[in-house]
């Protein structure tokens, strides 16, 4: 009987999940609305005495998005203001939906990649996951691999769809 082999098992394909990328911080989302007098306009002096006294300490370790879910006039400077309480506090806090707030989770986690490891590798960018692994990072994944990998595949390494493949 012949032996059988895992020839995916012995390739030399890097196998790179972004699910394990994925921050696992808790996602909270902050409402300027809260903030806005008969829900249409910020009002300063309520604003900064808000500030002021409110416990961001809440925000602890905590990933934050800053929206405001209804037309208002809100000045620029209010969601500033928000982030010089919040930041110091937050793991992580942006201006915008949640999709930003993973964008900007996810680009964090690939700036500390050094693509150089991957140079002239053949690597398969997982595609399946359980967590909410958003486009932008398998497209930003790409853009940092691409001037260093052989060649970039996405799916299983089982079953593979090539992306790029670098001319010798």
């Amino acid at each position: 009987m012949e032996e059988i082999v895992n020839r995916v098992a012995n390739s030399k394909l890097i196998s790179l999940d972004l699910e394990e990328l994925y921050h696992q911080g808790e996602r909270v989302e902050y409402d300027i609305a809260q903030n806005l007098f008969q829900g249409l306009v910020l009002r300063e002096k309520d604003f900064r005495t808000f500030v002021k006294d409110n416990d961001w300490s809440v925000y602890q370790d905590k990933n934050v998005n800053i929206i405001c879910s209804v037309e208002a006039i809100v000045p620029t400077w209010a969601y500033m203001l928000l982030v010089t309480k919040i930041e110091p506090y937050a793991n992580m806090v942006v201006y915008g939906d949640r999709n930003a707030l993973e964008q900007a989770l996810f680009q964090q986690t690939l700036n500390k990649l050094n693509p150089e490891h991957y140079q002239d590798s053949k690597v398969v960018i997982k595609g399946c996951s359980n967590l909410p692994v958003p486009t932008f990072a398998y497209t930003e994944i790409t853009r940092l691999l691409r001037p260093y990998a052989a060649s970039i595949m996405y799916g299983e390494p089982c079953s593979t769809v090539p992306l790029y493949k670098k001319r010798k």
